[in-house]
Protein backbone atom coordinates (compact mmCIF):
# COMPACT_ATOMS: atom_id res chain seq x y z
CA UNK A 1 0.00 0.00 0.00
CA UNK A 2 1.57 3.25 -1.33
CA UNK A 3 1.73 6.55 1.43
CA UNK A 4 2.03 9.85 1.31
CA UNK A 5 5.46 10.34 2.58
CA UNK A 6 4.33 13.98 3.14
CA UNK A 7 1.13 13.51 4.94
CA UNK A 8 1.18 14.20 8.88
CA UNK A 9 -2.51 14.07 9.42
CA UNK A 10 -2.92 12.50 12.81
CA UNK A 11 0.33 13.08 13.88
CA UNK A 12 0.78 15.92 17.34
CA UNK A 13 3.61 17.92 16.74
CA UNK A 14 5.14 20.27 19.74
CA UNK A 15 7.12 23.78 18.47
CA UNK A 16 8.56 25.35 21.27
CA UNK A 17 8.64 29.05 21.28
CA UNK A 18 6.22 29.30 17.88
CA UNK A 19 3.87 32.35 19.15
CA UNK A 20 6.13 34.73 16.34
CA UNK A 21 8.00 35.12 13.12
CA UNK A 22 10.39 31.46 11.97
CA UNK A 23 8.52 29.56 14.58
CA UNK A 24 5.24 30.25 13.88
CA UNK A 25 5.61 30.07 10.22
CA UNK A 26 7.30 26.13 10.24
CA UNK A 27 4.17 25.19 13.21
CA UNK A 28 1.32 26.62 10.23
CA UNK A 29 3.36 24.45 7.69
CA UNK A 30 2.78 21.40 9.95
CA UNK A 31 -0.54 22.34 10.53
CA UNK A 32 -0.98 22.41 6.78
CA UNK A 33 0.61 19.10 6.09
CA UNK A 34 -2.32 17.75 8.66
CA UNK A 35 -0.64 17.80 12.67
CA UNK A 36 -1.84 18.95 15.32
CA UNK A 37 0.02 21.64 17.06
CA UNK A 38 0.86 22.33 20.15
CA UNK A 39 3.03 26.12 21.19
CA UNK A 40 4.10 26.86 24.06
CA UNK A 41 5.34 30.17 25.56
CA UNK A 42 6.51 31.56 29.05
CA UNK A 43 3.94 33.97 28.85
CA UNK A 44 -0.34 33.61 28.57
CA UNK A 45 -0.88 36.85 27.14
CA UNK A 46 1.49 36.43 23.72
CA UNK A 47 0.46 32.65 23.99
CA UNK A 48 -3.12 33.20 23.62
CA UNK A 49 -3.09 35.38 20.90
CA UNK A 50 -0.99 32.97 18.92
CA UNK A 51 -3.12 30.42 19.86
CA UNK A 52 -5.95 32.89 18.12
CA UNK A 53 -4.24 32.91 15.00
CA UNK A 54 -3.31 29.45 14.12
CA UNK A 55 -7.19 28.58 14.97
CA UNK A 56 -8.12 31.41 12.86
CA UNK A 57 -6.31 30.18 9.77
CA UNK A 58 -7.68 26.77 10.30
CA UNK A 59 -5.39 24.81 12.17
CA UNK A 60 -6.19 22.64 15.09
CA UNK A 61 -3.79 24.17 17.88
CA UNK A 62 -3.36 24.14 21.33
CA UNK A 63 -0.95 26.15 23.80
CA UNK A 64 1.07 25.82 27.08
CA UNK A 65 2.60 28.12 29.16
CA UNK A 66 6.19 26.79 30.20
CA UNK A 67 9.76 27.35 30.49
CA UNK A 68 12.05 25.28 28.36
CA UNK A 69 14.59 25.96 30.98
CA UNK A 70 13.06 24.15 33.78
CA UNK A 71 13.75 20.56 33.74
CA UNK A 72 10.23 20.28 36.37
CA UNK A 73 8.34 22.38 34.50
CA UNK A 74 8.89 20.53 31.69
CA UNK A 75 8.30 17.02 32.52
CA UNK A 76 5.29 17.81 33.90
CA UNK A 77 3.77 19.82 31.02
CA UNK A 78 4.88 17.28 28.69
CA UNK A 79 3.10 14.81 30.59
CA UNK A 80 0.02 17.14 30.29
CA UNK A 81 0.13 17.60 27.04
CA UNK A 82 0.00 13.96 26.10
CA UNK A 83 -3.12 13.46 28.48
CA UNK A 84 -5.44 16.55 27.17
CA UNK A 85 -4.01 16.43 23.22
CA UNK A 86 -2.25 13.06 22.67
CA UNK A 87 1.16 11.20 22.22
CA UNK A 88 3.67 14.11 21.01
CA UNK A 89 5.30 12.53 17.43
CA UNK A 90 6.59 15.56 16.34
CA UNK A 91 9.49 17.81 18.48
CA UNK A 92 10.51 20.87 17.00
CA UNK A 93 12.82 22.59 19.46
CA UNK A 94 12.45 26.26 18.41
CA UNK A 95 12.63 28.66 21.44
CA UNK A 96 15.58 30.72 21.47
CA UNK A 97 17.05 33.87 22.36
CA UNK A 98 20.14 35.98 21.37
CA UNK A 99 21.97 38.53 23.17
CA UNK A 100 24.35 41.14 20.66
CA UNK A 101 27.08 41.86 23.14
CA UNK A 102 31.12 41.83 22.13
CA UNK A 103 32.35 39.41 23.80
CA UNK A 104 34.77 41.59 26.53
CA UNK A 105 31.57 43.35 27.32
CA UNK A 106 29.29 40.49 28.03
CA UNK A 107 28.18 39.40 31.54
CA UNK A 108 28.64 35.91 32.33
CA UNK A 109 25.32 35.81 33.27
CA UNK A 110 23.85 37.03 30.04
CA UNK A 111 26.39 34.31 28.60
CA UNK A 112 25.01 31.42 30.34
CA UNK A 113 21.11 32.29 29.36
CA UNK A 114 22.08 32.16 25.97
CA UNK A 115 23.41 28.90 26.11
CA UNK A 116 20.63 27.54 28.76
CA UNK A 117 17.61 28.68 26.49
CA UNK A 118 19.38 27.79 23.30
CA UNK A 119 21.19 24.84 24.18
CA UNK A 120 20.03 23.01 27.53
CA UNK A 121 16.44 24.26 26.63
CA UNK A 122 16.79 21.50 23.51
CA UNK A 123 18.11 18.98 26.05
CA UNK A 124 15.75 19.11 28.46
CA UNK A 125 12.52 19.13 26.23
CA UNK A 126 13.95 16.12 23.99
CA UNK A 127 14.58 14.09 27.10
CA UNK A 128 11.49 13.92 28.32
CA UNK A 129 9.50 14.06 25.12
CA UNK A 130 11.82 11.08 24.06
CA UNK A 131 11.08 8.77 26.82
CA UNK A 132 7.49 8.83 25.47
CA UNK A 133 8.45 7.98 21.92
CA UNK A 134 10.29 5.31 22.96
CA UNK A 135 7.88 3.40 25.00
CA UNK A 136 5.52 3.69 22.44
CA UNK A 137 7.53 1.84 19.94
CA UNK A 138 6.16 4.31 16.96
CA UNK A 139 9.34 5.99 16.50
CA UNK A 140 9.49 10.24 15.86
CA UNK A 141 10.90 13.02 15.22
CA UNK A 142 13.06 15.40 16.54
CA UNK A 143 14.37 18.78 14.39
CA UNK A 144 16.53 21.24 16.18
CA UNK A 145 16.67 24.84 15.08
CA UNK A 146 20.27 25.22 14.68
CA UNK A 147 21.59 28.44 12.71
CA UNK A 148 24.49 28.88 10.27
CA UNK A 149 26.27 30.40 13.54
CA UNK A 150 26.76 26.34 14.15
CA UNK A 151 29.31 26.59 11.16
CA UNK A 152 30.25 30.08 11.47
CA UNK A 153 31.43 33.03 13.57
CA UNK A 154 30.39 36.82 13.87
CA UNK A 155 30.86 39.71 16.02
CA UNK A 156 28.71 40.58 19.24
CA UNK A 157 26.97 36.74 18.93
CA UNK A 158 29.85 34.94 20.73
CA UNK A 159 26.76 33.34 23.00
CA UNK A 160 24.67 32.47 20.54
CA UNK A 161 26.89 30.79 18.25
CA UNK A 162 28.59 28.92 20.90
CA UNK A 163 25.01 27.34 21.92
CA UNK A 164 24.35 26.52 18.08
CA UNK A 165 27.48 25.06 17.53
CA UNK A 166 26.64 22.62 20.47
CA UNK A 167 23.42 22.49 19.17
CA UNK A 168 24.63 20.78 16.23
CA UNK A 169 26.85 18.04 18.21
CA UNK A 170 23.92 17.37 20.35
CA UNK A 171 21.63 16.74 17.38
CA UNK A 172 24.31 14.65 16.23
CA UNK A 173 24.69 13.01 19.46
CA UNK A 174 20.37 12.36 19.57
CA UNK A 175 20.81 10.88 16.37
CA UNK A 176 23.13 8.33 17.35
CA UNK A 177 21.56 7.26 20.59
CA UNK A 178 17.66 7.53 19.98
CA UNK A 179 17.90 5.95 15.99
CA UNK A 180 17.58 2.53 17.04
CA UNK A 181 14.08 3.43 18.08
CA UNK A 182 13.23 4.83 14.48
CA UNK A 183 13.50 8.37 15.76
CA UNK A 184 15.32 10.60 13.51
CA UNK A 185 16.67 13.80 14.87
CA UNK A 186 17.73 16.35 12.47
CA UNK A 187 18.70 20.23 12.42
CA UNK A 188 17.95 23.00 10.50
CA UNK A 189 19.81 26.21 9.54
CA UNK A 190 17.63 28.88 8.90
CA UNK A 191 19.69 31.87 6.65
CA UNK A 192 18.28 35.46 7.16
CA UNK A 193 14.60 35.86 7.02
CA UNK A 194 12.69 38.78 6.45
CA UNK A 195 10.93 39.03 9.90
CA UNK A 196 8.96 41.71 12.41
CA UNK A 197 12.65 41.81 14.02
CA UNK A 198 14.87 42.16 10.64
CA UNK A 199 12.67 44.57 9.26
CA UNK A 200 14.35 48.19 10.50
CA UNK A 201 17.62 47.05 8.87
CA UNK A 202 15.64 45.70 5.65
CA UNK A 203 15.54 48.68 3.79
CA UNK A 204 17.51 49.93 0.84
CA UNK A 205 20.62 51.87 1.52
CA UNK A 206 21.19 50.12 5.21
CA UNK A 207 25.07 48.35 4.83
CA UNK A 208 23.20 45.34 6.57
CA UNK A 209 20.17 44.61 3.65
CA UNK A 210 23.33 45.66 1.28
CA UNK A 211 25.44 42.67 3.10
CA UNK A 212 23.26 40.09 3.30
CA UNK A 213 21.80 40.58 -0.55
CA UNK A 214 25.30 40.51 -1.86
CA UNK A 215 26.17 37.69 0.31
CA UNK A 216 23.10 35.63 -0.98
CA UNK A 217 23.19 33.56 -4.03
CA UNK A 218 19.98 33.77 -4.04
CA UNK A 219 20.13 37.52 -3.58
CA UNK A 220 17.28 37.80 -1.47
CA UNK A 221 16.53 37.64 2.11
CA UNK A 222 14.27 34.33 3.17
CA UNK A 223 10.42 34.23 3.55
CA UNK A 224 9.50 32.69 6.53
CA UNK A 225 7.17 30.04 4.58
CA UNK A 226 10.85 29.30 3.01
CA UNK A 227 11.34 26.91 5.75
CA UNK A 228 7.85 25.20 5.64
CA UNK A 229 8.79 22.60 3.15
CA UNK A 230 12.57 21.57 5.51
CA UNK A 231 10.19 21.40 8.40
CA UNK A 232 7.53 19.21 6.62
CA UNK A 233 10.36 16.75 5.15
CA UNK A 234 12.12 16.12 8.69
CA UNK A 235 8.92 15.41 9.76
CA UNK A 236 7.46 13.12 7.82
CA UNK A 237 8.26 9.63 6.40
CA UNK A 238 10.01 11.01 3.54
CA UNK A 239 12.95 11.42 5.71
CA UNK A 240 12.92 8.31 7.89
CA UNK A 241 16.40 7.40 6.41
CA UNK A 242 17.45 10.69 7.44
CA UNK A 243 19.38 11.59 10.87
CA UNK A 244 21.83 13.30 12.19
CA UNK A 245 21.83 16.41 9.43
CA UNK A 246 21.23 20.20 9.96
CA UNK A 247 19.60 21.42 6.63
CA UNK A 248 20.76 25.06 6.07
CA UNK A 249 18.12 26.77 4.66
CA UNK A 250 19.59 29.85 3.81
CA UNK A 251 19.59 30.86 -0.21
CA UNK A 252 23.30 29.40 -0.81
CA UNK A 253 25.35 31.48 1.55
CA UNK A 254 27.18 28.85 3.58
CA UNK A 255 27.86 27.25 -0.19
CA UNK A 256 30.15 30.43 -0.93
CA UNK A 257 32.81 32.82 0.34
CA UNK A 258 30.79 35.66 -1.61
CA UNK A 259 31.15 37.46 -4.64
CA UNK A 260 34.47 39.07 -6.64
CA UNK A 261 34.28 42.95 -6.21
CA UNK A 262 33.78 42.96 -9.57
CA UNK A 263 30.60 41.36 -9.65
CA UNK A 264 29.22 43.07 -6.60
Amino acid sequence: MSINLFDLTGKVALVTGAVHGLGMAMAKGLGGAGATIVVNNYSQDTLDEAVAEYKAAGFNAYGYVFDVTDDKAVKSSIEKIEREVGPIDILVNNAGIIKRTPIVEMEVEDFRQVIDVDLVGPFIVSKHVVKGMISRGNGGKIINICSMMSELGRDTVSAYAAAKGGLKMLTRSMATEWAKFNIQTNGIGPGYFATSQTAPIRVDGHPFNDFIIKRTPASRWGNPEDLQGAAVFLSSHASDFVNGQVVYVDGGILATIGKPANEE
